[in-house]
């Protein structure tokens, strides 16, 4: 799939949910009584109590190594992606260069499994022949430019981002990369199931180099050289925690110390080929991987250099290429690594191609057809009142001083917020899509992002775009531009529902807003002041306080056992853990004034206030193979789904008194015990 951005958003992301107000109708709870399961007992698993149903009902399926009502969601949104492109690509009538045509020729590009079969490894064959022309280390700099165009990304990432000092203005920023298991634990740790894992893609680079054409000596040595160079890279890299610290990620130089720093690496060519010639300044977000992609490109001999070239050029195009290639793919990035058991049908694959390639043409279609005026209308009393609840929350703080108070009440009442879809669309007119291979489109559409990107360079930030597209199921905050977006694909059924009332809403959409505003005040999100600025406005004591605060949040987590002898990471999810903590206060704190005015009854034999806590637990209801929770631990800064309920709600007063949880359960914490943030 196409990558549209090169680092994730700070703290982004819940896969969730919606909210309702329907004047003068008779709502339902919002709670479906089949997702409980009776005989647990809240206090011990509220997330088998409120999710146990809908757990046995919704068994995996092969084809999933996760799947939840978020996902059920998703699910529903492709077919309706389905439709509106499978439409497109029925009509022999469009318009050559009209997004039609664009749409409905890319999807039956990957829908036509004869030609791709036919074509085996001939759209990577001359690529793969280009690599084998190098003749030395220079010329390594400028093919490295123009793959990285195309969405191959060897050694490295290249950017273009906020400038977080200046979050006004653009800089080209470079970040650590290179990495074909994506993350380098698995190249370091030495457990068992890692070790495993490890195999595995040895055998998997050796298969695909000899679906590639190339024999098993060859293969081997691919292997060899792969490694050496991948581990290097590993070895070099941050860790994920590591990387939840945006200080360390700010390195910004002139180019002439960026020439000084990395001496060897020719700088002057890789910018001008890569489209960057007038550059006068770079962010280097990881300093020690930096160097050491100077090192490996000064010291490692060149045929090997190839093989690795070689190898990021096949990794890529695999799934774009014919049968063998994409199910050799899923072997290892589907079942060795997630425990996948069935590959998407291609229909699907199809359709993500699609949704990812020409995002906002896609999404003009979806919100013309599916979204509601109304929706948005919705959304935007329900966030004025939770940012209500928020600020009500911040100076009701008893640890934290005036003057701390008043900032973040000044980045509260700053927030952007962005609702359903953006206002002006991107322009895909530069893009062309053409009958010659799968991959070749890719890449056209690769480098059409890239562009794209790589024009903001220097320039000003441009605050209304969008950083998810409208048809995505998900939310974030973005730090450098203070904004909370909600696209208009999670305000819907199951999550938003209109039939209901404000307990299932609030419960559900209202604690996803509270928990994107919160990370404007998590660990990472409080560093950054109202304009997106990385700038430290808080007091030494109150930055002390929060510290200690956060600190009993990581020991939590770190105490949860998710699997045999694996802990979860409490500091890699601590922003992701603050954000559904806040979130759940900030929200309950705005249902119970929305109560005062609109009071709400027993129903379903559960108070309005169990309500709320029962929508929250269902929003993460799901089924999970046991290699994808090893999986997620390592990489994902998010709790599993039964800790975002499990975890999140011990540390919440008012479940507490919803639910009558006594010292006697298990999931009861002392409440000196208890975090206590925002």
């Amino acid at each position: 799939m196409k990558i549209t951005k090169y680092l994730p958003i700070l703290a982004v992301c819940l896969m969730t949910t919606g909210c309702n107000s329907k004047k003068g109708a008779v709502l339902a709870s919002g709670i479906d009584l089949a997702n409980l399961d009776t005989t647990a007992l809240p206090g011990t698993s509220f997330y088998q109590y409120a999710c146990g149903g809908w757990i046995q009902a919704h068994p995996l399926t092969d084809e999933y190594s996760r799947f939840g009502s978020f996902d059920m969601l998703n699910e529903n949104n492709r077919e309706q992606l389905k439709g509106l492109i499978a439409e497109l690509a029925a009509k022999k009538d469009n318009v050559p260069g009209s997004a039609a045509q664009k749409v409905g020729d890319l999807y039956n590009i990957a829908m036509d499994s004869v030609k791709l079969n036919q074509d085996g490894f001939t759209p990577i064959k001359e690529e793969l022949i280009e690599i084998d022309a190098l003749k030395g280390k220079e010329d390594i700099y400028v093919y490295l430019a123009e793959i990285q165009k195309k969405g191959i990304r060897p050694y490295f990432m290249l950017y273009v981002g906020a400038d977080e000092m200046n979050s006004s203005m653009n800089i080209v920023q470079t970040y650590q990369g290179g990495l074909g298991m994506g993350q380098r634990d698995y190249y370091l740790e030495n457990d068992e199931q890692t070790k495993k894992i490890r195999d595995k893609y040895q055998e998997h680079v050796a298969k695909m180099f000899q679906l590639a054409g190339y024999d098993e000596a060859t293969a081997k040595k691919a292997v060899t050289a792969v490694m050496n160079i991948e581990t290097r890279l590993a070895q070099a890299s941050r860790s994920q925690v590591e990387l939840r610290d945006p200080h360390a990620n700010y390195n910004k130089m002139e180019i002439e110390k960026l020439k000084k720093d990395f001496p060897t690496f020719n700088w002057d060519v890789y910018f001008t080929t890569s489209g960057l010639k007038d550059i006068k300044e770079v962010n280097v977000c990881q300093p020690d991987a930096m160097k050491e992609v100077t090192a490996i490109i000064d010291t490692v001999p060149l045929e090997d250099q190839k093989l690795y070239l070689k190898w990021n050029l096949i990794d890529a195009a695999a799934g774009y290429l014919s049968d063998d290639f994409v199910a050799q793919n899923f072997e290892f990035y589907g079942k060795t690594m997630s425990g996948k058991q069935e590959m998407q049908p291609r229909w699907k694959r199809a359709v993500s191609t699609v949704d990812g390639s020409l995002g906002e043409v896609v999404g003009q279609m979806y919100v013309e057809k599916y979204f509601p005026a109304a929706a948005k209308e919705r959304m935007v009393t329900l966030v004025k009142n939770l940012q209500t609840s928020l600020g009500e929350r911040i100076k009701e703080l008893e640890w934290m001083s005036e003057p701390t108070k008043e900032k973040a009440l000044d980045k509260l009442a700053a927030f952007h917020v962005k609702i359903g879809y953006p206002d002006k669309w991107k322009d895909y007119s530069a893009l062309e899509i053409k009958d010659d291979s799968y991959w070749a489109n890719i890449e056209r559409a690769n480098l059409w992002d890239f562009n794209e990107m790589i024009s903001k360079a220097g320039k000003p930030v441009d605050k209304d775009e969008w950083l998810m597209t409208p048809q995505t199921v998900n939310a974030y905050y973005n730090p450098t531009t203070n904004e909370i977006c909600f696209p208009a694909a999670i305000l819907q059924p199951p999550f938003f529902d209109m039939n209901a009332d404000d307990a299932a809403n609030y419960g559900a959409i209202g604690v996803v807003i509270g928990h994107e505003m919160t990370h404007g005040f998590d660990d990472q999100g409080r560093q950054y002041d109202k304009e997106g600025n990385l700038k430290d406005w808080w007091t030494e004591e109150d930055a002390k306080k929060f510290d200690e605060r956060a600190q009993v949040m990581v020991n939590f987590f770190d105490n949860i056992e998710v699997a045999p002898g694996v802990h979860a990471n409490g500091s890699l999810t601590l922003g992701e853990n603050i954000a559904d903590h806040g979130g759940l206060q900030v929200s309950f704190q705005a249902f119970k004034k929305a109560m005062k005015q609109t009071p709400l009854e027993v129903m379903d034999g559960f108070t309005p206030e169990q309500r709320f806590f029962l929508a929250y637990a269902n929003v993460w209801a799901g089924n999970i193979r046991p290699e994808e929770i090893l999986r997620l631990t390592k990489l994902d800064p998010h709790s599993l789904g039964k800790w975002r309920v499990d975890g999140a709600l011990s540390h919440i007063g008012k479940w507490y008194e919803a639910f009558n949880i006594t010292e006697q359960d298990s999931m009861f914490v002392p409440k000196d015990k208890r975090v206590t943030i925002w």
